[in-house]
């Protein structure tokens, strides 16, 4: 995922979080400090949150050793909901993040479908299928003899808003019906 993509992906994140929970007043947002673009990211995070009203604290988490204090940390500072920031050791892990979610009946908003599928509340994200199609473009221009250095570069242009409605229910939520017109899927 590009830089610019995530900038504009969580300010569109935190604003369907607050459009779908709108009394939140602290949103946790669940960082890797080793991954380099998560620093552009919470800036930009920040920016937005101001808009919306809604104070963000940042929680760091390297690995999954990491994840049981900073779901700790959320409960004990009362946070409303928490937005886990895209990472591939997050990934490895979303089950695992979806559960202490779960377990701390805390409403989270992930960056990529497979957590809503896992369980989690709510995703929104570049579709992977959609960018795998684009991808198959490009296999086939180099095949043709296209030099790869020369063909454009693509982001995701494509996003999709998926919601996991049997989460919802077991955290007590009403998802608001603007919401779930602008879902891609509704997970029953």
């Amino acid at each position: 995922m590009s830089f610019s993509v995530g900038i504009e992906m969580f300010t569109k994140e935190l604003e369907i979080l607050k459009e779908t929970l709108p009394t939140v007043r602290r949103v946790v947002v669940l960082s890797n400090p080793n991954n380099p673009a998560h620093v552009l990211w919470i800036k930009e995070a920040g920016r937005a949150a101001g808009l919306l009203g809604v104070t963000l604290q940042i929680l760091e988490a390297r690995g999954p050793h990491a994840f049981d204090k900073a779901f700790a940390a959320m409960g004990r500072e009362r946070a409303g909901a928490v937005l886990v920031l895209p990472d591939s050791v997050f990934a490895l892990h979303c089950g695992r993040l979806q559960g202490l979610a779960a377990k701390g009946r805390l409403p989270a908003m992930y960056g990529a479908r497979e957590y809503t599928e896992a369980g989690g509340l709510m995703s929104y994200g570049p579709d992977v299928h959609n960018n795998f199609r684009r991808a198959a473009t490009y296999v086939d221009k180099i095949l043709k003899g296209a030099k790869p250095a020369d063909l454009p570069v693509e982001q995701p242009t494509k996003f999709e808003l998926v919601i996991n409605s049997r989460t919802a229910k077991a955290l007590g939520l009403s998802i608001p019906p603007s919401v779930l017109l602008r879902a891609d899927q509704v997970i029953r």
